[in-house]
């Protein structure tokens, strides 16, 4: 499958793709919703008026002219599905309708850097959950010891907590550092003032689409056809904060201040080519929480550290999303097994994903052992957490023959605390 539009082989939007966005044209205008292709974002509320999208269920209803995909993401997997089949057609190299109407191109298309890229969604509610085995090992490890590393629910249960949606930011939108309480090892008494101990988490996150009724559970056969798409997460987390604060609730303001998200949601149906078996999970979990099918990803995750003195950013993580060992499946079905309702819009996110190898874990706790192994940085500075003035991206593609399925990026800059 080949678009007219150039595409080049290292471009994250390829017709392959065609993730959805909220954008505005930078020289003013409402937000709209487009999906990404190539170096251009196609406006597909100018396809809508146009009857471009006949028999997909969005005719007529001005879905694509809206400040969310909310509505969009409401009509279910039959909707998503007839409208990507159309969108392909339409940008196909063989296709004419697009292709040689000039007054329509010039309406429909316009280049991702003459827009304003915005959260695709009004987040209803957003979970985090804690599904990295590695992840959850090496925190264990560094705070209870190895033989006491992991829980004892941790290999029977997706375990999460919900976080705070209204504090989710779009890509490239600055951070304070946060203040709160913390105890110092060396203090009697808490303090108060600005985190010393600034981290980063590599996480992915998915949208709902269809939701389900409150008391009706969706069984882990069905729970994939619940998500809409998946998009980068930075899940900030102050560390000292937090473990003043996490016990026995978990955390609070820690992890409430900020958490970026990339702003092309990737279609769940974009990345079938790239399943892939996630690990083997022994025990074998309860029969709510099993699946036969293969449910996880072969999706590559890096991320790159530049601090204000520094030329150019450095890769510090490496990883992939089929390490973790709970599946998008089953943290879906045990969300709602107690009855717990999901909503078009409500954002998951898988906690942060590490692998076996050092390159590999998904966070600066992990990366330099609490502390205990600072991160060199090719311009001479060393690294435990994050400074003042640092900024971090984060991006993941699958790999096709020629092409990536690719997920952009979610940058964040952070600036001194407030005063």
């Amino acid at each position: 499958m080949k678009s007219f539009i150039n595409v080049k082989p290292e471009s994250h939007f390829p017709i392959q793709n065609l993730p959805y966005g909220v954008f505005r044209p930078r020289h003013g205008g409402k937000p709209r919703i487009g999906v990404a292709i190539g170096e251009y974002v196609l406006d597909l509320s100018v396809l809508e008026k146009a009857g471009l999208l006949k028999e997909t269920g969005v005719e007529d209803r001005g879905i694509f002219d809206q400040p969310s995909l909310n509505p969009f993401m409401a009509l279910g997997k039959n909707v998503w599905k007839k409208v990507r089949e159309i969108l392909q057609h339409l940008l196909n190299e063989d296709e004419p309708a697009l292709r040689d109407d000039p007054w329509l191109r010039r309406a429909a298309l316009r280049k991702q850097s003459d827009v304003e890229l915005l959260l695709p969604a009004q987040i209803g509610d957003y979970t985090d959950f804690y599904a990295s085995k590695e992840h959850a090992t090496n925190v264990g490890t560094m705070f209870r010891g190895k033989e006491n590393a992991l829980m004892p629910n941790w290999t029977h249960l997706p375990v999460g907590y919900h976080g705070r949606s209204s504090s989710v930011v779009i890509s490239g939108t600055d951070v304070h550092r946060p203040k709160g309480q913390m105890k110092p090892l060396d203090k009697d008494q808490p303090i108060f003032g600005p985190s010393q101990q600034l981290d980063i988490e590599l996480e992915m996150g998915w949208f709902i689409g269809l939701g389900n009724e409150r008391g009706q559970p969706i069984p882990i056969k069905n729970a994939e056809e619940h998500i809409f798409g998946l998009v980068l997460v930075n899940d900030w987390s102050a560390r000292d904060i937090q473990a003043w604060e996490y016990q026995p609730l978990g955390p609070f303001l820690s992890k409430s201040f900020a958490t970026s998200i990339s702003p092309w949601v990737v279609p769940l149906e974009a990345l079938e080519p790239f399943r892939v078996e996630g690990p083997k999970q022994e025990p074998p979990p309860l029969p709510y929480l099993q699946k036969d099918e293969a449910s996880s990803f072969d999706i590559e995750l890096e991320v790159y550290l530049k601090g204000k003195d520094m030329g150019h950013s450095q890769k510090i993580i490496s990883t992939n999303f089929s390490y973790l060992y709970w599946s998008m499946a089953q943290q879906i079905s045990h969300h709602t097994v107690a009855g717990c309702n999901l909503r078009p819009g409500d954002l998951q996110a898988s906690g942060t994903i590490s692998g076996p190898q050092k390159e590999k874990r998904g966070s600066l706790l992990e990366l330099t052992w609490r502390g205990a192994e600072p991160m060199n940085l090719y311009n001479g500075e060393q690294r435990v957490w994050l400074e003042d003035g640092d900024e971090i991206t984060m991006t993941g593609w699958c790999q096709g023959d020629g092409y990536k399925i690719g997920f952009g990026e979610v940058t964040g800059r952070i600036l001194p605390a407030l005063e």
